[in-house]
């Protein structure tokens, strides 16, 4: 694909005259300020791009890096490296795509671009107008071609990744997740009633939202139950509990009590129900996980943070990932075999499940690296719930073959998301903490 666009690019260049292409580069070097302006000043009038592109650190390096490509685009010359020019511009198709900026923003952005340079041409009263002009759009079109090409494999790919999510996530033990969400929904439940029975007051009682059969109803239910009308009767029952039924139930007093109690109790009951019919309409399928861990595998990566940052914008909340790696692996591959390290990873895995909450995803990168993404955690909770992770597995003894233990640690980096819309930028914030713990020592963990 590349070396295709390159010898058209070349083509194209070479089909214009000497002059042309020494005012376009001139204006290019001169106008990028301007130019850029144009460019963005017609995506922000969408309302879609404008809350896509707010992020005050989105706007400071967009511009930047609009004027490059400016300056880039329409600079080229034929005996530059114009297949990395290429591939430059399908890397920023594949952002747009990563991010969800819509390919027809960015098309309207261009024909702003385009006016501008009239603009500044007129202006300019450039003898060869007519050659330059044609010259700056063909460039530009081409540019945008590349740049839609890399878009639209992107979507794709992460397209087919959504719905293999998506039918994996069906494909957990359907029987024991039922249990537990069961479970959890009779224990906050009972927690609730016996709370206020209690008499427990001026403390507001725990929302259904935030417990964890709603962490996991929140983040990973209504993907399992994709498009089920059932799902947003739950949710809803959910908002309505916590909006109304807690504060009624909260500030009643004697038999006022009564009505809201019994409310509670019915939403409950409809909750419980309409989780059973989920369940039973949606049949187990087969599927792999990681073989050896059976964690999440780090194909479906970029499908679930791409679906919390969007529910993190949408909702105005949060989440932190934790990037982790056992210190000194190899050491114990060494010594002890990879069947010793395969079964320091599958306790490593299994003492990391039984450490998260419902809601929470648990990765295996491979190797020795692991990824966890703590839902609805602000930047201060993600740290202490790595810190205890990490003091657990440190205390932890781990068995080896021929009946041999040890001892291990981890290190740990702790990113937060902060609005910006690329999940690739929390990813790299917590590789870096990551990366500065195994540098400072190992066995501890550094927040981003």
């Amino acid at each position: 694909m590349f070396s295709f666009y390159a010898n058209e690019w070349r083509r194209l260049l070479l089909g214009f005259d000497t002059e042309s292409s020494v005012v376009l580069a001139q204006i290019a070097q001169t106008h990028n300020q301007v130019l850029a302006e144009h460019f963005y000043s017609a995506m922000l009038e969408d309302e879609a791009a404008s809350g896509l592109l707010s992020h005050e650190q989105v706007q400071s390096r967009l511009m930047g890096s609009m004027r490059r490509w400016i300056v880039q685009v329409l600079s080229a010359k034929v005996d530059d490296d114009l297949g990395a020019l290429v591939a430059y511009q399908v890397k920023i198709g594949e952002v747009h795509a990563r991010i969800d900026v819509p390919v027809h923003l960015v098309l309207r952005g261009a024909r702003s671009l385009k006016e501008g340079l009239r603009a500044v041409l007129r202006q300019e009263a450039t003898a060869c107008y007519a050659e330059t002009i044609q010259m700056a759009a063909t460039l530009i079109d081409h540019a945008m071609e590349a740049m839609s090409q890399g878009y639209a494999v992107s979507r794709d790919r992460n397209a087919r990744t959504t719905e293999a999510y998506r039918l994996f996530s069906v494909t957990q033990n359907l029987a024991t997740v039922r249990e537990q969400r069961r479970a959890e929904l009779l224990d906050w439940e009972n927690q609730c009633l016996y709370l206020h029975a209690m008499g427990a007051g001026s403390q507001p009682l725990s929302s259904l939202s935030t417990s964890d059969f709603g962490l996991w109803f929140r983040h990973k239910g209504v993907d399992i139950f994709n498009g089920a009308p059932a799902t947003q009767s739950i949710l809803d029952a959910i908002e309505q509990i916590d909006s109304h039924l807690l504060p009624a139930l909260m500030q009643a007093k004697g038999a006022d009590v009564a009505l809201p109690l019994l409310q509670l109790r019915e939403q409950s009951r409809h909750i419980a129900m309409s989780l059973e019919s989920l369940f039973t309409q949606n049949s187990e399928l087969d599927a792999g996980r990681d073989v050896l861990t059976q964690l999440l595998n780090r194909k479906f990566l970029p499908v679930v943070l791409s679906k919390e940052v969007a529910y993190a914008r949408k909702h105005a909340s949060t989440f932190s990932v934790v990037s982790m790696d056992i210190d000194h692996f190899k050491r114990i591959n060494d010594q002890h075999g990879h069947e010793g390290g395969d079964m320091v990873l599958q306790q490593v895995a299994l003492t990391l499940s039984n450490n998260i909450r419902g809601g929470d995803y648990l990765f295996r990168l491979g190797g020795e690296e692991f990824l966890m993404l703590l839902v609805d955690t602000p930047a201060a909770g993600a740290a202490s719930v790595a810190e205890k992770l990490r003091a657990h597995i440190e205390r932890e003894v781990f068995h080896l073959p021929k009946n041999e233990r040890r001892n291990i640690t981890i290190s740990a980096g702790v990113a937060s998301f902060d609005g910006h819309p690329d999940y690739q930028r929390i990813l790299r914030e917590s590789d870096e903490a990551l990366y500065r713990a195994k540098n400072e020592g190992r066995n501890r963990v550094v927040s981003a």
